[in-house]
């Protein structure tokens, strides 16, 4: 971690019941307010992340958040939830009947050497490691990018090259395209906790 102390379990699970009541109080044509949470000083600080929904099958349901840090933590956990519950392009938008089955995980960014981001600049490929860094990848005359996080090579089973490879395709870019000078090759890293970390009512 970059310029942040580690979040404490109880901060972890303050989030986790942050990110399920928030999807549920919209859910109810209700917008949920913080006042009532333990908002630690972690939990205050600004800093980007996160937030991922799996169905009862592992399957994504839903995935938000945000690579610039312009809210606390908790409200950036709170407004993504729900974007990644209702408002992901690539998903239908979650039901009250199926919210029980769903599972979320949250990735809470650590503040990197570019001021109000997680980033840091990538020099040389030695420098990633799989499992520990999530990549950006930008392509600044077009506009272009993609982000994966670090779980993700895990969860597929890539190792370093097929990480590039699945950013790229996930940027709209050619393989390599980190290599273009008009490209900037970022990692980070996070903390990432879920549901299956903690039992559902502690």
């Amino acid at each position: 971690m970059t310029g942040a102390p580690p979040l404490t379990q109880e901060e972890k699970r303050a989030l986790l019941r942050i990110a399920r009541d928030a999807i549920a109080a919209f859910l109810s044509g209700r917008a949920l307010s913080l006042k009532d949470y333990p908002l630690t000083e972690s939990l205050a600080a600004h800093r980007c992340a996160f937030v991922t929904l799996h169905d009862a099958g592992g399957g994504l349901r839903g995935c938000i958040g945000t690579l610039e840090a312009r809210a606390s933590l908790a409200e950036t956990v709170r407004d993504h939830a729900v974007h990644a519950a209702c408002h992901d392009p690539r998903f239908s938008a979650v039901t009250s009947g199926e919210l029980d089955a769903l599972s979320v995980e949250i990735s809470a960014l650590a503040p990197g050497e570019v001021p109000g981001t997680p980033f840091l600049p990538v020099a040389s490929l030695d420098e990633i490691v799989v499992g520990r860094d999530g990549l950006y990848l930008t392509h600044q005359p077009s506009g272009r990018g993609g982000v994966l996080l670090p779980q993700v090579p895990v969860e597929q089973g890539w190792n370093l090259n097929a990480f590039l490879e699945g950013l790229c395709r996930k940027a709209g870019l050619p393989f390599r395209a980190w290599e273009n000078p008009d490209c900037r090759l970022y990692r980070f890293s996070a903390e990432v906790f879920g549901e299956h970390d903690f039992p559902r009512h502690s």
